[in-house]
Parts: structure tokens; sequence; C-alpha cells
């Protein structure tokens, strides 16, 4: 019988006595498929020790935390079978990352796919290896001592991350630790700096992994710092959620809207104009046009008041809205104006600091302040599609997804605190009935709060008081609505709490759309005002909101959505009429024309190509409607229906053809099927 003291736990919400001593791996001996454990809310490794009163969860593979271990097991593998190949190489930070893990490293000039497979052969042997992962505490001495040539870890060593957030997963908070790759026979394989957790052994990671790219990478993210190689790779818990993702991939390239853009001549990126900022070509236009009308004409109806205001404006008025200093780094550095210039050329009176917006609500602002304002005007409601600039890093920007220019449809409304719920509660719906217009409909909202961290809540503004009222209004509203709420702490706006709508695409990718923010520091900023019922003079709530994020991201996010097959009231060419041969071009003509004065968009293939390309143009140009007119059809007054799917019908009367055009564009119809025409 053993002597060792014991102590209680809570397991699973249960209370139970285990031995001082006792590991993780000892009491989920009976349960193979638990790779892991919470203790307290933290992930730890198995063979850790667990304290008295504990609160313990098992982590299995295949749950979110469980995969997030995996993945940064197989960065550490990785770069294992990387330093194999390179034994001078320097090793920089490894984490997971969403659906993957990546490893970056100095002293590697260029990696090729051949490079790619081999590091990949290697990681395969090490995880049949069973080599076990074994973390042991170290100190600072000791760590410089066993990472005497590895530079990059020396840093994190002397600074524990400073400079970048993702080096947390090396160094974390408090002491240091380090991981051994331990083989079978008790030699070390290999060790890295890190603060885990890790899988008990490399052959856990199994056979759902792979090496998928690699890319240019800096120092801690600092463009000044050294050039370093970063290689991805993915894990999944099974050889099967490994192809389904490859799969998921696969199709998500297929519908990647800047490839898209270009087949469908929408958009493109000029490198003369630089990264970040984008042209719309004449069918793009035509999209965005329709897209923004829709949505300036919902404003209207839901009373907004339209606004418009300028894009650039002096530096003075951001330092009052707060956005300098604490916004600074994503706006564009300030331009001189104003100042005035001698003969030679020199500047003799200094020039005034203009900055290009890079968000529209201090102006929103100054409309609100440039006349009193009543209680019986509020809520007031003002709606902008704005154009702002934010100086995003060449590195991150993607397509229209992050842009450096770009144009929100954006809404400032000013009400008393009373009336802050029922206006966020209106406004949410308002966003949903939007997104479900353009065929969205499967959402989540997100709770963004500001950081509780004692050393974090300094980049937000506002008393504690302020923020708890602000976030409970918002909390209470969410609930109300029914949708699922996921907590996002730390993700608030520096001057309030804000909610966010996530959306689901055709494969299941989430994008942020729809935000709204609650804010009660800029009306104070800017000393906003309106006069009560009794008379007193007090100040508004500010609720920011955009429905769309930006017009030009929703346009990214619609066109993956779609795969470039835009609903039929979207699409830049609405019709595609093609005649069976050059004597039917003038039926052709009529019937166009026709459409047009419906306001149809139309288009009719009078080219030289052969028939069957004119339908297969059509068909990859994604044309809703393709309508051919041969002999038959001439005599009978009607046209052949050709779908986007391949489906054809044929000899349908002119007049029911338009009927039906301009029936699925008038009622906004987003399912193919409902383009379809179905005759009796």
């Amino acid at each position: 019988m053993s002597n060792q003291p014991t102590f209680d736990i809570v397991l699973d919400g249960a209370t139970r006595s285990i031995e001082a001593g006792t590991t993780g791996t000892t009491l989920f001996v009976d349960a193979r498929e638990v790779v892991a454990m919470k203790v307290n809310g933290e992930p730890w490794d198995l063979d850790r020790a667990l304290p008295a009163g504990a609160v313990v969860e098992p982590i299995t593979l295949d749950s979110e935390d469980g995969l997030n271990i995996l993945r940064h097991s197989a960065t550490h593998v990785m770069a294992q079978a990387v330093q194999e190949l390179f034994p001078d190489v320097n090793l920089g930070i490894g984490p997971f990352i969403t659906d993957g893990f990546y490893y970056d490293f100095g002293g590697i000039d260029a990696v090729t796919p051949e490079l790619l497979r081999e590091i990949e052969k290697r990681m395969k042997r090490i995880v049949k290896e069973n080599q076990t992962f074994r973390r042991r505490d170290i100190t600072e001495a000791e760590g410089r001592a066993e990472l005497a040539d590895q530079p990059y870890k020396l840093e994190l060593i002397t600074t524990k991350g400073a400079g970048a957030e993702s080096a947390s997963v090396e160094v974390g908070a408090g002491g240091l630790t380090m991981y051994d790759n331990v083989r079978r026979d008790g030699t070390v394989a290999w060790k890295d700096l890190c603060r885990g957790p890790h899988l008990p052994s490399t052959k856990l990671i199994g056979n759902g992994f792979a090496l998928t790219r690699s890319s240019a990478a800096y120092w801690k993210g600092d463009q000044n710092g050294d050039s370093l190689q970063r290689i991805y790779g993915t894990a999944w818990a099974t050889k099967d959620d490994l192809k389904a993702y490859q799969t998921r991939m696969a199709e998500a390239a297929r519908r990647d809207h800047r490839r898209l853009g270009a087949e469908l001549d929408l958009f493109s990126f000029p490198e003369e104009i630089g990264p970040g900022l984008v042209v719309f070509h004449p069918k793009g236009g035509i999209l965005r046009h329709e897209i923004e009308q829709y949505v300036i004409d919902r404003h209207i109806q839901a009373g907004y008041d339209l606004v418009h205001t300028p894009e650039i404006s002096k530096g003075g008025l951001f330092h009052t809205s707060g956005h300098l200093p604490y916004y600074a780094d994503t706006m564009f550095p300030p331009m001189l104006a104003d100042e005035e210039r001698d003969a030679e050329g020199n500047i003799t009176k200094a020039g005034q600091e203009y900055y290009l917006k890079a968000m529209n609500c201090p102006m929103h602002n100054l409309i609100f302040r440039s006349r009193g304002r009543s209680y019986r005007e509020l809520p007031l409601r003002f709606f902008e599609m704005g154009r702002d600039y934010r100086y995003e890093k060449s590195g991150v920007v993607h397509g229209l997804t992050r842009m450096r220019g770009f144009t929100q449809d954006d809404s400032h409304t000013y009400c008393t605190p009373e009336q802050a719920g029922e206006e966020i509660r209106r406004q949410i719906e308002f966003f949903l009935s939007i997104l479900k217009a353009f065929g969205l409909d499967d959402f989540y909202l997100e709770l963004s709060t500001r950081d509780e961290d004692g050393a974090k809540k300094d980049k937000f503004i506002g008393s504690d008081a302020d923020w708890e009222a602000a976030t409970r209004t918002l909390e209470k509203v969410c609930t109300s609505t029914g949708l699922e709420l996921v907590p996002d702490p730390g993700g608030a706006a520096f001057y309030g709490p804000k909610v966010s709508v996530q959306v689901k695409d055709a494969i299941g990718r989430t994008w942020q759309m729809s935000t709204i923010q609650y804010d009660f520091n800029q009306p104070e900023r800017f000393d906003l005002e309106y006069t009560a019922a009794d008379g007193t003079r007090r100040r508004p709530i500010m609720i920011h909101a955009a429905k769309l994020g930006s017009v030009e991201r929703f346009i990214g996010v619609l066109t993956e959505h779609y795969a470039g097959a835009f609903p039929a009231w979207l699409a830049p060419v609405q019709v595609r009429l093609v005649p069976v041969a050059e004597a039917f071009d003038a039926y052709v003509d009529d019937v166009a024309a026709r459409l047009r004065a419906r306001g149809v968009r139309v288009e009719v293939d009078h080219s030289d190509d052969r028939f069957g390309k004119k339908i297969r143009n059509a068909s990859k140009e994604k044309v809703p409607f393709t309508l051919i007119a041969g002999g038959d059809d001439a005599d009978a007054g009607a046209v052949s229906f050709r779908f986007r799917d391949g489906a054809q019908t044929n000899g349908v009367p002119v007049d029911e053809a338009i009927e039906h055009i301009t029936r699925v564009i008038a009622e906004r119809i987003n399912e193919p099927a409902g383009e379809k025409l179905t005759r009796d």
C-alpha cells in the first residue's frame, strides 16, 4: 500500500482523490485518445505532476486544443528535420496557426519544392522513430549555454519575447523551459526552447501532415530585421482529415478572387499604382455599382441620412478623436500643406500636417457638432460610402481582402444611453437582412472586449464603469438574437467593445463582415451634446457600424463565395445572345434591344468564332442566361435558354423569356436553381 499523501482534484466536474506526484499520463492511462490536459484552464503536457486542488480536463487529438498541440509538435519535428539538413541553420520561432504551423529559419538561401519534399521525408522518419517530447525547466544561464550557437534563441531568452507576440510560443510568461526530443535509447535527438505543451511522442503526429509552402519573413516581423525563410505546413488528426483539408484548399484556389478577377475582367492590381490598391474594370465597375447602390438604397429606406466627407484632414482632428497616437502605425505618414517658401524654394513658414483619413467617424462627429441637437432628433443616423486609407504592411496586403485603399459603408448613430440597446438590436437585424439579400445566411456573432490584463489595459481608453456598461449592453442584445455568441477577449477597438457578424461562405470558411461598436469616448473628446427633455445638456452615445465591412473586401468574399458565378441581379453581363448563324443577327439584336429597354445588361456575340466556341465563352465568363436563336426560334418568335450548369430549355417565346429574366433579377434570386425556367 502506498504511503504517498493524497489530495483532491476536480476531473470532468467531479472531485477525485489522487496520490501526490500523479501525472496526467497515469490519470488518463485508460484513455488513449487523450494527448494532453488542461490544468486550471491552461494546456499541460501529460507527464507533468498534478497540483493539489487542480481542475483537470482531458484534451483529445481531434479537439481544437489537441490540434493546436499536434501542430506545434509537428513544428518541432520540421525544425529537427531542417537542422539535420542544415546543421548551421539559425532557428527562429515556430508557432501553430489556423489549420497549420510554420517555423522561421535563418541561413537558408531558398526553399525549393525539392527541399520541401526532402524535409517532409525526414519528418516522416522522425515520426516513426517515436521520439518522446520531454519538458524541463531551465535558468536563463542554462538556456544561454545550451543555445550559445543560436542568436535568435539567445535574443528571445534575453528579451523574453519582446517585440514579437508569436515568440511567446518559445518563452511565454514566467520561467524558461526546454523540450528535448528523446529517442528510445534515451539519447537526445534534438531540443528547442519552448513553453509547450506537446504530444507525448512524435508517433502521435501520425501521417496527417504535409508541408505546404515557403515565404520570406523578417525576424520579429520587423522589415529592418534579418531576412528569414518561413516554411509552412498543415497537420490533422487523421490522413482522411488531411485529404479533406487539401480538397478544401484546392477548391479555395479555384475560387481565389484574384484569379477570377483577372479571368472575368473585373479588376486588377497594377504594380504602377502600388500594393493594396485596386482598379475596377468596366465589368467590375458594374458589379461594384450594383452592390453599393443596393446598400445605399437600404440605408435610405431605414432612415439614415447620407453625408460625404473629404479623404484628407489636418492631423489635429485625429488627435482629438484619439486615433493619434493609438492608431498611428496604421495611418499613412503625414504630408505637409500650407507651407510658405521664398524665391529660392526655402521654407519660411512651417506647413500644417495633413493625414489621409483611415476612418470616417471624426468627420461625422464634426457634422453632428455643426449645430445644436435636441433629444427629439435622436437617434440620428449618418451614413457614408467613405473612402479610407490604411498603411497595411506590404507583406499582409492580399487582393481585395486586405487593402490600403478601400471604401467603408460606414454609419454612425448618435443616441441616448437609454436608446442604445434597442438601436444596436435594430442595427444587427439590419446587417443580417443585407447579408441575406446577397445570399449569405450562415453566421454567428463575436463579441470583442478589452483585454483585462493590467499591462494591456493601457491600450484602451475610458473608465472601467463605461467599459462594463457598454459590454453588458452589447452582450444582452447579442444574446437576445438567438445567434451563437463567441467571446473575443482583447479584440475591442481602443475606444469601446464591438460585435462582429462572422459569415460562413459556400465552402465553410468564416469571414468577418458587419461590425458594430459602442463608443462612449469620442462624444466626450469632441464635446458632443444634445438638449434633453428637461433642458439639460447631455452626452450622446455613439454607435459605429459597417454592414459589408468594406466594399472591396465584400466583393472579394462574394466572388469566392459564388466562384465568380454571381446571381443574375449582380452579374456584370446578365444575358448573352448567340445567333446560330449570321443570318439571325438582326433577330437577336431585336431581342437584345427589348431586354435593354427593361434594364437588363445584355451582350450580343457577333464575333467570328464558331457557334460552339461562343457557347463555351459564355459559360467560361459565367453569364447567367445565354439565349440562342436559330431558324426554328426566329420562325416561332422564340429563343432557347442555356443555363450555367449546361441545362437548356428550347423554344421559349421571347415575351416569356424577357418576363422570366426580369423577374429573376428584380426578385434578387441568389440560388442557381431559382434562375432556371420551369414550364408546364
